[in-house]
């Protein structure tokens, strides 16, 4: 008999997680049959911050709507929605809580209207950041949403949708060696595997430099005022930091690499097979404003 080891229970998990950007698909987007290319929907608006330093609530709403229907294919939201969830789900929405750049509040109303228009009871829905791997309905969850801002980060080069599930592991530091490059392994452990239905990366605005690790200066972030949507984290992820590194280069006029690289989304593709990093690869849609997108 042969003996199982470790490596070979990593291999199988990276399999699953690999398998499971296809299979949380809705069946519209397998129209171009399995060797399709992993579609992203940006969507910008030039005035979601024309009342002031909040974004417009109802623009948000306008844009995630706009952004989900080309995703999903469907005509109109209600649809779009009702294509990702069911009634029946036990929804967990794992958003950023991080001070200085937390998931807006407005995307969060938004998220939790839309899951309660497809159905979802209030007591199967959770929003929350840390303490996620104690929380009841987290704990029993048939469905994820993904959400947070894109920023730098001291440790692993950008803050993004791989590494936003890092608190799923009771010991998250396990994840900061090489410039925290095995974040991927995290979308493979059992609270979250095969049930992320949704990856939203807010690029309101986005934080392209930093000077320390715990500290934001508003010199360094801009009204992009985007976000990306899709259902594979590692494309959304990598549309998001070629934006981030197009400000750099535009914003230091000079070819400005992070410092630690962000390897993490590469090896999330080439290591884990947790979706595509590949431009070639991403099907990238792009709806409404479209100046200065570096895209």
């Amino acid at each position: 008999m042969k003996t199982i080891t470790r490596r070979d229970l990593l291999k199988t998990a990276a399999f699953a997680v690999g398998g499971s950007v296809f299979l949380n698909r809705p069946i519209a987007s397998w129209a171009k049959g399995f060797e399709a290319t992993s579609k992203v929907v940006l969507v910008r608006n030039q005035q979601l911050f024309a009342n002031g330093n909040n974004p417009d609530l109802a623009i948000c709403r306008q844009m995630l709507d706009q952004a989900l229907c080309s995703l999903t294919g469907q005509n109109d939201a209600k649809a779009a929605w009702n294509s990702i969830f069911k009634p029946t789900d036990i929804l967990g929405v794992k958003t950023n809580g991080w001070n200085n750049l937390p998931t807006p509040p407005e995307m969060e109303q938004i998220l939790k209207e839309k899951a309660l228009e497809s159905g979802i009871k209030e007591e199967n829905l959770s929003i929350k950041d840390r303490g996620v791997i104690d929380d009841p309905v987290f704990q029993k969850a048939t469905a994820l949403i993904n959400i947070r801002p894109m920023r730098t980060h001291a440790w692993s080069g950008v803050g993004s949708l791989v590494k936003n599930y890092i608190l799923f592991n009771p010991k998250p530091s396990s994840y900061h060696d090489d410039s925290c490059a095995s974040l991927a392994e995290a979308h493979s452990l059992p609270l979250v595997a095969g049930k992320t239905k949704l990856n939203i990366l807010v690029m309101f605005r986005p934080l392209f430099h930093h000077v320390a690790a715990q500290q934001v200066s508003e010199e360094y972030r801009w009204n992009y005022s985007g976000l990306l949507v899709g259902f594979d984290p590692v494309a959304v992820d990598s549309v998001g930091l070629r934006i981030i590194q197009g400000k750099r280069n535009e914003f230091f006029k000079e070819d400005r690499p992070l410092n630690p690289p962000a390897k993490h989304i590469e090896l999330a593709d080439t290591r884990y097979h947790l979706g595509t990093n590949d431009p070639a690869k991403i099907e990238l849609v792009k709806l409404g404003w479209t100046a200065d997108s570096f895209v």
